[in-house]
């Protein structure tokens, strides 16, 4: 498989696939392909995609007769990154995941501490892939890496972590200080990545954007 990503702000990631090779992805991900790609539903997403609220259906699309292409397009402004997953496996946001290559194994990562869980929002129930092969994920606005030694820490709001190797560990803290709590505008709590491993954050989380959009949403009622 060979692929380019391709535009901006709404990039697409266009993979050229050999004769019989094959590509997962999320439902509704494809915009174009040729016309040898044959598509097939199947629910290995699991029960876990369900409890998450993420769709348990993906779409399986094969190359059949011959070389084929296959474009996947992003839902939110930002970029489409790529990973390795032969490397090791890496931990996203829920909804990161774009597409993969079919050895890529993609499951349901929850947060196992009690405080992440209870107060981490996005923090508590991610995406982890795994197995062998390339990976496309989401970002939301640019993406910034940071690679942690270990022990090495990072305090981030927790909208703003698109993902991380599975190396690095996560954890929810609370703000310190009453006032900065009710008067500083930065929620509650924040998340702190440890390493060892790497860290992508994110410039443009989608639940900022909804934040900042809901003041000037009409709320219905008569003029």
């Amino acid at each position: 498989m060979q692929y380019e990503i391709k535009g901006t702000p709404f990039p697409v990631v266009e993979c050229r696939l050999n004769a019989n090779e094959k590509m997962i992805t999320e439902s509704g991900s494809m915009v174009w392909m040729s016309p040898n790609m044959n598509m097939e539903t199947t629910g290995a997403g699991g029960f876990g995609r369900l409890f998450s609220g993420e769709n348990i259906f993906q779409n399986i699309y094969t190359a059949k007769g011959g070389p084929g292409l296959i474009a996947f397009g992003s839902s939110f402004p930002g970029k489409i990154a790529v990973v390795d997953v032969s490397q090791g496996s890496w931990i996203f946001q829920k909804s990161a995941f774009l597409a993969s290559e079919a050895g890529v194994n993609l499951s349901i990562h929850f947060k196992k501490k009690l405080g992440a869980g209870l107060f981490g929002g996005e923090g508590f129930i991610m995406q982890k892939l795994s197995g062998s092969g390339l990976a496309f994920v989401e970002i939301d606005g640019e993406l910034i890496e940071y690679k942690l030694d270990r022990g090495d820490q990072i305090v981030v709001d927790t909208g703003n972590v698109a993902g991380f190797s599975e190396g690095v560990q996560m954890d929810i803290v609370p703000v310190k200080g009453l006032k900065n709590k009710l008067l500083g505008g930065e929620g509650l709590f924040n998340t702190v990545l440890t390493g060892p491993g790497t860290v992508w954050l994110q410039t443009m989380p989608i639940s900022s954007v909804a934040g900042a959009l809901i003041p000037y949403i009409p709320t219905g009622g008569s003029n």
